[in-house]
């Protein structure tokens, strides 16, 4: 499978996720004037999270080998389960209200909240040792689009598709696991 689509496979679920919070923040309120600010942030945090998840998982991918692309198919397929799982949406809601608001250094709380899938996504990626500068770019302008997006709207598509959004992106993460599982089983490469 070319690498370009194993990417595409891996960040589509991350625009997902991007465009669900950011909907959440446009349902919370967050003022016109902090949008562009708040995407530029997000973007940062997601491009920058995969950098370092890339080094560790290609760390660890020397060190364990052959497993590597094994590993790779297991934590993605990890990641899109936990995606799915249901959290507290009124602890949630309470937080992105406050998130839609604030202002300094507690809009990098943001920026990690949302960076954590991305820091998997690059574990995977060093895993299975795709183009990093490739990934980190197209992740960087998806984040800024699925976020200007989901502040733009959120307030108009209302909670419900918002959380189906967020359910999306973990059902494609773990459709990408298999996909990846079939590739592996066979023709024994990734």
């Amino acid at each position: 499978m070319a690498p370009l689509l194993i990417l595409a496979g891996l960040i589509f679920p991350l625009a997902l996720d991007t465009f669900a919070l950011s909907a959440a923040l446009g349902i919370a309120g967050i003022p016109k004037e902090r949008r562009l600010r708040t995407s530029l942030i997000l973007s940062g945090f997601e491009a920058g999270m995969p950098v370092l998840g890339f080094f560790i998982g290609g760390a660890v991918g020397h060190v364990i080998g052959y497993f590597a692309g094994w590993t790779a198919i297991a934590f993605l397929g990890i990641a899109g389960i936990l995606m799915l799982r249901p959290g507290d949406e009124d602890k949630e809601h309470g937080r992105l209200r406050l998130l839609a608001r604030a202002q300094g250094i507690a809009v990098f709380d943001l920026g990690l909240s949302i960076s954590v899938d991305e820091l998997a996504v690059g574990f995977s990626i060093g895993l299975l040792g795709l183009p990093l500068v490739a990934a980190v770019i197209w992740i960087g302008v998806q984040a800024f689009g699925a976020a200007q997006l989901g502040m733009r709207v959120g307030d108009r598509i209302g909670e419900e598709l918002r959380e189906r959004a967020e359910q999306l992106a973990g059902a494609v993460l773990i459709l990408m696991a298999g996909v990846l599982l079939i590739v592996k089983l066979t023709s024994g490469n990734l």
